[in-house]
């Protein structure tokens, strides 16, 4: 449960700024961290740090692992630091953009600086840490084979892989492993280089008083290791491997079709009872997370107590039906690995009672979003003055909206839903971006999250994702010269006035 007022910044960590196509954890993550605290902020929300592939835009909420970090993210400087490369053998980057990723041309980067830190690590003869790090990550090894097949197989998903490697044949899985063994290090050396930095990175955000809040996504991708490593825990054709039916949501704000994501859904049950092996795999998921964050956000939390369930020959989300959920039975059996990690439940769309009651059952904060606060009248449960409690998180719009000012200048927007903001917030429209930060930050909502393209008043050309699209998405970046210290200080004004202000450290004080 939230109480104590505070607000942070919503930035996914591509987005930073930095001189390698991509934010990295390196030090362009460090100097958002001196940003946020010079800002008094107190959290930075991402979203989800796996593995992204190409084949699916990219997305983080299609990652081809539920636990590994994305190896894109990994910075050279810090591997210089490290002592894994040396500064003759980092390659002169070629000319990024700083506005867009360009995630072709960033992995061709990446891969070739890391394949030279892997040989130089392999010369060495490698360090006690690493061999520790396999030992401890009960899901590296199956990540790192899974790795290695789709380079094997030009990236073809694990369905397509030659006879055998599908249903892991345990003498094809044999031949797999001794022939790719040497991809198969390279993989869990990438994963070491980034547990390496995400560690440093982490102790950095507490020495200066930032709580990370991460985003764990309730399904996974059907091409990803989980999906190939526990076919026992999903609904698959047990002759094909395909999944029988897929995740997505109803027709709602974002889309008449609905949305049809394509995650195979979760077997949670064998018989009558729980799949005891989807909830070891769920203990696992939570435990990593629990290492790598302070907090984190529950997409798609209502899919626990009934999900959205469609045939998977069905090409839109329209024909699908609900279906019950774990519910509060699974979060009882987690509570020892989830520990005092703070959960923050994504409850937006169709929300019913039920998950209304399960949510405050497990004493769970909600999401209020002030882009959807104007188009039904004062009874808007998105509204600041209906706010019920102060557990609950408030943003002006998450990475799935436009950005405030997109929204305000939008022919998508109804002239209704404009003029009832002008009117609630008070405002003429010309910083219609910081009127809504002040509404966030004046609700009862113990905290404000909003995005760093409404804290700079960018338009829809800065938005992360559109719903429903497929192409496109993810790329936006802020270029450094943005993150000043006058809109750090008229944050940290913000913050004083409404009572969000962090208790520790104080501005200046050192981490």
């Amino acid at each position: 449960m939230l109480t104590r007022r505070s607000s942070g910044i919503l930035l996914h960590v591509t987005s930073l700024p930095g001189p390698y196509g991509i934010g990295t954890i390196g030090r362009g993550a460090f100097e958002f961290l001196d940003f946020l605290q010079a800002a008094g902020q107190s959290c930075w929300q991402i979203l989800p740090c796996g593995p992204v592939s190409a084949a699916f835009d990219n997305s983080p909420y299609m990652s081809l692992s539920a636990f590994a970090g994305n190896q894109l993210l990994i910075d050279p400087e810090q591997l210089v630091e490290d002592g894994l490369l040396s500064r003759g053998q980092l390659p002169s980057p070629p000319r990024f953009s700083e506005y867009l990723v360009d995630f072709d041309q960033v992995r061709a980067f990446n891969q070739e600086f890391m394949d030279v830190a892997f040989k130089e690590f392999v010369s060495a003869g490698g360090a006690p840490e690493f061999n520790a790090f396999c030992n401890d990550e009960v899901w590296l090894g199956d990540h790192a084979f899974f790795m290695a097949l789709r380079e094997k197989f030009v990236s073809s998903p694990w369905v397509a892989w030659p006879n055998g490697l599908p249903c892991r044949d345990s003498a094809v899985v044999c031949h797999w492993r001794e022939e790719l063994k040497a991809r198969i290090l390279f993989h869990k050396f990438a994963q070491y280089c980034f547990a390496g930095q995400w560690r440093k990175l982490r102790d950095h955000a507490h020495g200066r008083g930032i709580r990370l809040v991460g985003d764990l996504p309730i399904y996974v991708a059907f091409d990803s290791a989980d999906v190939w490593a526990h076919q026992d825990c999903f609904l698959l054709d047990r002759r094909t491997g395909m999944p029988t039916h897929v995740a997505g949501v109803p027709p709602d704000y974002f889309s008449d079709d609905g949305q049809r994501w394509g995650n195979p859904i979760f077997r949670w049950k064998t018989g009558k009872i729980f799949n005891g092996s989807l909830l070891a795999w769920w203990r696992e998921r939570f435990a990593r997370v629990h290492s790598l964050v302070d907090a984190v956000r529950i997409d798609h939390f209502r899919g626990f107590e009934a999900y959205w369930q469609i045939p998977a020959n069905e090409e839109t989300a329209i024909n699908g039906k609900w279906t019950a959920g774990p519910g509060l039975a699974f979060f009882a059996g987690m509570k020892d690995v989830i520990g005092d990690m703070q959960i923050i439940a994504e409850d937006l769309g169709v929300i019913t009672p039920e998950v209304v009651a399960l949510r405050d059952s497990l004493g769970y904060p909600g999401m209020k979003v002030l882009q959807f606060a104007f188009d039904s009248g004062s009874g808007n449960a998105y509204l600041p003055h209906n706010y019920e409690t102060n557990n609950c998180v408030v943003y002006t719009g998450t990475h799935d909206n436009d950005t405030t000012l997109g929204w305000y200048l939008s022919d998508k927007s109804s002239s209704v839903a404009r003029d009832m903001a002008l009117r609630y917030a008070n405002s003429r429209g010309e910083r219609i971006h910081w009127d809504f930060i002040r509404l966030a930050y004046a609700s009862v909502a113990a905290l404000a999250m909003v995005p760093l393209q409404d804290v700079l008043g960018f338009g829809s050309d800065c938005r992360m994702n559109i719903p429903g699209t497929a192409r496109g998405n993810w790329r936006w970046r802020c270029a450094a010269r943005f993150l000043t210290a006058a809109t750090a200080e008229a944050l940290r004004e913000e913050a004083a006035c409404y009572n969000r202000l962090p208790s520790y450290p104080e501005k200046g004080d050192a981490g």
